[in-house]
């Protein structure tokens, strides 16, 4: 093996390496950070009000690990530790209750820590409990609360920490994590100018590795087996970042049609924050945008969730928001809809409309979000529009249209 600075070069010079496809060059991983938290809060106050289910399916707990999950590559699998299995009673944190309570306080004081000592005494505190099936996994929750205090955990990072350090650590130990914690801190401490101060970037590093993506030193010695299960997963690893390249495109090209048709019905047109630099068929979204993102009447993390809305028009020369969109892939469709909820709660005149763009395959999931109960009784103004009709009207929008009711013609509602 290589010594690691040449290891961490290769890492990142990778074009497919997850510190590239995943960390760095990945604007949905921003997104998901606040979004997490936000579902963190909604399954302690779940837990709180004793609302949280029996089960892990449709638990709030459940959209959390799903939001993770949306990451892909680095996360694949992540939510399996937490599916309720009867037979085996674990993770015993549905039917007990104060298992239930106790991990909806671990979770509480471990997102309003102030530093990283706090955390890691609920850490010590929740092993004490030996709450069955509640391990390490949830250090891939930790990660998106405090990216620079936990990293991440699962097979494949454990996996690759052990090839890279020499080591024999084991997976569902608490105590095991804190150890490899402190090995990846500290490594990363003395390599912090080549990766991170967010330990995302370590972790995927031993993710890669791990996962046998990304092959340390002379191949000359792997067996023929071997040898086809690298080859395997390269391919595998290719299909993956080609997918989710075309995918991107979908999401620009939407975007790109939003922002068109907004600016042809003589509104000002901004996208997310962090898409400004983005184009589709040669078309920059800053040469359609307004220059400034206009401020709100709301507090500034408020504003800056509704500044990651995929699409926003505006009145012109106003704060007045006219239409919302949030265009979602094969990503978790109500994080979107809670994009677009922070709006509604926090800045709403009930004028504004509120759209879901989505693939035609996806109809189906869009209506399940909608007839969320707490979604159906917020009485916010949500519709959805497919990629097909987007696509195949929007220069006749852009030609006959007048203002923002034009889209519905295009739009279906529950």
């Amino acid at each position: 093996m290589g010594n690691l600075s040449q290891i961490i070069q290769q890492y990142k010079t990778d074009s497919e390496s997850v510190y590239n496809t995943w960390f760095v060059d990945n604007d949905q991983r921003l997104k998901a950070f606040r979004t997490i938290r936000r579902g963190v809060l909604q399954v302690i106050d779940d837990i709180k009000n004793k609302t949280f289910p029996n089960d892990f399916k449709n638990s709030s707990l459940e959209f959390v690990l799903g939001c993770v999950a949306e990451q892909k590559q680095v996360f694949v699998g992540v939510a399996h530790p937490f599916y309720w299995k009867p037979k085996l009673r674990i993770p015993d944190i549905y039917e007990n209750q104060n298992n239930k309570i106790a991990f909806g306080q671990f979770l509480e004081n471990c997102i309003h820590a102030k530093t990283e000592d706090q955390v890691i005494k609920e850490i010590v505190k929740l092993d004490t409990l030996k709450i069955k099936g509640l391990g390490p996994a949830v250090a891939s929750i930790l990660y998106f609360l405090h990216p620079t205090w936990f990293p991440p955990f699962n097979t494949a990072i454990l996996n690759g920490f052990n090839f890279l350090f020499k080591d024999k650590k084991k997976l569902g130990s608490w105590t095991e994590y804190l150890k490899i914690r402190e090995t990846l801190i500290e490594t990363n401490g003395k390599h912090k100018a080549a990766l991170s101060n967010d330990l995302g970037a370590i972790a995927g590093l031993c993710f890669e590795i791990g996962s046998q993506k990304m092959l340390i030193g002379n191949d000359e010695y792997l067996s023929e087996e071997e040898r086809a299960r690298l080859e395997k997963n390269i391919l595998k690893r290719q299909k993956e970042i080609q997918d989710e390249k075309l995918e991107e495109n979908l999401h620009n090209e939407m975007q790109y049609h939003l922002l068109k048709i907004g600016s042809s019905l003589g509104y000002h047109v901004t996208p997310a924050s962090n898409d400004k630099s983005k184009s589709f068929n040669g078309q920059n979204f800053s040469f359609i945008s307004i220059p400034k993102f206009p401020e709100l009447p709301t507090n500034k993390d408020t504003q800056n969730t509704i500044k990651l809305i995929d699409v926003l028009w505006f009145q012109k020369g106003t704060d007045k928001i006219i239409a919302a969109f949030e265009v979602e892939k094969s990503t978790s469709i109500y994080s979107g809809i809670l994009r677009l909820s922070d709006l509604h709660f926090s800045i709403s005149t009930g004028n504004e409309v509120f759209y879901i763009i989505i693939p035609d395959r996806r109809e189906k999931d869009v209506i399940l979000q909608l007839n969320r109960p707490v979604i159906k009784n917020s009485k916010m103004n949500i519709k959805y529009i497919l990629f097909s009709e987007l696509r195949s009207q929007c220069d006749a929008i852009c030609k006959f249209g007048s203002d923002y009711s034009i889209m519905e013609k295009i739009s279906r509602s529950i």
